[in-house]
């Protein structure tokens, strides 16, 4: 059965704020989402969502597009990488994150 579908992140299926300083719209198709994510300036997963969490680091795995700001990520074992505007990025489990800048860190992404 051939379909075509569109949603708007506009007007998205559900929004969350999971921590302070940190919003996710998500649009649903079928069993597959895709997530917008706005974290603030000043959000550092490490202090706004490590407490709600309840792991010493983030361990969802991302795959990202940046579409606006800075984020920053620094894995267990040091190894620390800044993505911007236009680039396409992967982040293992066992890693902390954080917004560079003053303006807000805004990326679209796959839930893995």
């Amino acid at each position: 059965m051939e379909e075509i579908a569109k949603k708007n992140f506009n007007s998205p299926d559900e929004t969350a704020a999971p921590a302070e300083k940190l919003t996710v719209d998500t649009v649903t198709f079928g069993d597959k989402k895709f997530q917008k994510i706005t974290a603030e300036p000043g959000w550092k997963w490490s202090e706004h969502v490590k407490p709600v969490a309840g792991t010493e680091n983030c361990e969802k795995h991302h795959l990202l597009y940046m579409i606006s700001g800075k984020l920053a990520s620094r894995m267990t074992d040091g190894k620390e990488e800044e993505f911007e505007v236009g680039d396409v990025g992967e982040i293992s489990p066992g890693h902390d994150g954080w917004t560079v800048g003053n303006e807000p860190a805004i990326w679209l992404e796959i839930p893995q």
